[in-house]
């Protein structure tokens, strides 16, 4: 592949990506609208993904023979969910750029190092114990009760978490989630809960976007309003406490880091994930360059982008129930929500609607964060969805 000296791919070459899901096709658009070509390994034979991609290899991510084409047609890679195995990742790297690394996923990939690991960096986290055997369960601190179990792998979007209000409901939780290693962490009442993301390239130079304000229905996001409505002090707080966990890290690429923010205005960091984030999809539609732009921008070794937010924005979820109705199907009023001034409309592209399944998101700008509120309780209203508060 031809570079030019400083080591930047050239538009015209390509790109690779792991997984075919949403975040992949963004990312795939975003790299397209640089000139770059953008190959695809996802095991299913159809997806978001790969249904614009300019190449789609349909094999499994442990598949050494398909990650061996990858590698040989691109010059560098990303990923577009956090759990893809590391020895995918180490694979790729023998052969091309891969960002990010499997070390820095790794610790994303489980709650017990990445709890220790934002205690490293000097961060606060929600009182918590591991759980990883049965005689662990002897060992409950009652002062996590109330409190939730997570497992330490693997769940996303509320799956692989429990309420746990007693010592022999964590025994229950446990047993549920399969006996499998899990944290158990105290319920705090919280003010609000933001993320952050952070772009960092490989020159090690970072920056930040706007924080979001983040509400959840069953688990899942539901809304992020930008900018948080929170001290302008304390947004300042979430971003540097994002940057400084991707500088520990050696992070190439784009983070997400979540936060609880409690009454008394502490910041307690709760996830994150090493991918462009769901909170984070306002920036395509608000902010001079999107979180996808930058996955792009780090993947081709360019400037990262401006990451200044143009106009305030609420960004709604779109779920597969809204394509029913008492369970049964029906069309949602998209046109409805198309037709308010400052939507700006996403659909994944996916067939099948399902509960629960991100099926696309609108993003509603305003004049004012006041002006983007009302407009996206309209379209709340057209959907059928609770309005944001």
């Amino acid at each position: 592949m031809t570079l030019t000296s400083s080591g930047q791919i050239l538009p015209g070459q390509w790109l690779g990506v792991l997984g075919g899901g949403q975040l992949g096709r963004m990312f795939c658009m975003a790299a397209q609208s640089l000139g770059y070509r953008v190959c695809v390994l996802d095991p299913a034979d159809t997806g978001p993904a790969a249904s614009v991609a300019d190449r789609h290899l349909r094999a499994d991510y442990t598949d050494d023979g398909a990650l061996a084409q990858l590698a040989a047609l691109c010059r560098a890679v990303t990923t577009e969910f956090e759990n893809v195995p590391a020895v995918s990742l180490e694979r790729l790297a023998r052969d091309c750029a891969v960002s990010p690394d499997a070390a820095a996923a790794a610790v994303a990939q489980d709650r017990r190092r990445e709890k220790r690991f934002a205690q490293e960096c000097g961060l606060a986290v929600a009182p918590y114990q591991v759980l990883e055997e049965a005689a662990d369960l002897a060992r409950v601190d009652p002062a996590l009760l109330p409190g939730v179990i997570k497992s330490a792998q693997l769940g996303y979007d509320g799956k692989g978490q429990v309420r746990v209000d007693r010592p022999e409901a964590v025994r229950e939780a446990w047993e549920r989630l399969g006996r499998v290693a899990c944290v158990l962490e105290r319920w705090l009442p919280l003010q609000c809960e933001v993320s952050a993301v952070v772009c960092r390239g490989r020159d090690g130079r970072s920056v930040a976007f706007p924080v979001a304000e983040n509400q959840h229905r069953g688990g899942i996001l539901a809304a992020s309003i930008v900018p948080a409505r929170i001290t302008t002090a304390l947004a300042n707080r979430t971003r540097d406490a994002a940057v400084r966990i991707a500088e520990r890290l050696g992070y190439v690429g784009v983070l997400c880091v979540e936060f609880f923010v409690l009454p008394d205005g502490g910041l307690l960091v709760n996830e994150m994930a090493p991918r462009p984030h769901n909170s984070g999809h306002y920036t395509i539609d608000a902010c001079v360059t999107s979180q996808f732009d930058q996955q792009a921008r780090i993947l081709a070794e360019l400037s990262l982008g401006d990451t200044r937010q143009l106009a305030p924005a609420v960004m709604l979820n779109l779920l597969g129930d809204l394509w029913f109705e008492q369970g049964r199907p029906r069309q949602p009023r998209l046109d409805a929500v198309a037709a308010i001034g400052g939507a700006c409309l996403h659909l994944y592209g996916k067939f099948e609607a399902r509960p629960g399944r991100k099926m696309g998101h609108v993003t509603i700008l305003g004049t004012t964060l006041d002006d983007a509120l009302a407009r996206a309780n309209e379209a709340c209203a057209a959907l059928g969805l609770e309005p944001v508060r």
